[in-house]
């Protein structure tokens, strides 16, 4: 069965997010290092950006780097960033073959220099591409999101330029990094790991989440298409009701 057939191009997440999970055991489970699993992933970053911009989908976030990631061992955060490096130089003719234009959030200044200066090629190198983005999460957390966030209005409240009774949702939303961004529909997490692991906090509010048991280097367009299926048979009701819903 062809399941991209069964995908309401009507109804597809304007954003998805993907925590990336499980390179390290499935390395494990065949006798690897884990920067062997991290190796073997990049097939699965390259399916899902294709299947979702083949599917149309505006944008898509990839949780690449936590800023936990930072109390592994070194040799393995060295190596993921080497990794990341050439990942990023090979790849980004092909963002452009693709009209994909590539974005970054985190705390990027806390990368190593030749992370920073690929980053901002790619990015310039691709800014002018008019098909989906794709959000590379790097030295990203939720909870350093809205830190930063917080940082921005009270340095604005304490120069003037905003009323601290004028601070609403739209304030905080603006200052985070993903402002312009629509927040997720729907967040695919492998591994089976139930959990968000400070990850969008803001944005996932009502984010539909859809967990599978398969572990990240696995993971295939048809895995991708099963995961917007899922999400298309929800009822999305935002504190609603059904009634209200169909109304």
């Amino acid at each position: 069965m062809n399941l991209k057939e069964n995908v309401n191009l009507g109804n597809l997440p304007r954003h998805i997010a993907v925590i990336m999970d499980g390179n390290g055991r499935w390395a494990k489970q065949r006798g690897g290092l884990r920067i062997f699993g991290h190796q073997n992933a990049i097939k699965a970053v390259r399916d899902t950006v294709e299947g979702a911009a083949e599917l149309g989908v505006e944008y898509l976030t990839l949780y690449a780097f936590s800023t936990e990631n930072w109390s592994r061992p070194m040799a393995e955060v060295t190596a993921l960033m080497t990794l990341l490096v050439s990942t990023i130089r090979k790849e980004t003719a092909t963002l452009n073959k693709n009209n994909i234009r590539l974005q970054t959030i985190g705390d990027t200044e806390s990368l190593p220099k030749a992370c920073q200066r690929e980053l901002m090629e790619a990015i310039e190198l691709t800014k002018q591409n008019a098909g989906m983005t794709l959000v590379l999460a790097l030295s990203y957390s939720g909870r350093w999101d809205i830190t930063q966030a917080m940082q921005q209005v009270a340095t604005e409240v304490a120069q003037g330029k905003l009323q601290a009774s004028a601070i609403n949702e739209a304030t905080v939303a603006d200052r985070l990094s993903t402002a312009g961004i629509p927040d997720p529909e729907l967040l695919i997490r492998t591994s089976g790991e139930q959990r968000i692991s400070n990850f969008l906090l803001w944005q996932l509010a009502y984010t539909e989440l859809y967990i599978t048991e398969l572990l990240w280097p696995d993971f295939r367009k048809e895995h991708l298409y099963e995961a917007i299926i899922s999400y298309q048979r929800r009822e999305r009701r935002f504190g609603k009701t059904s009634e209200q819903i169909i109304k």
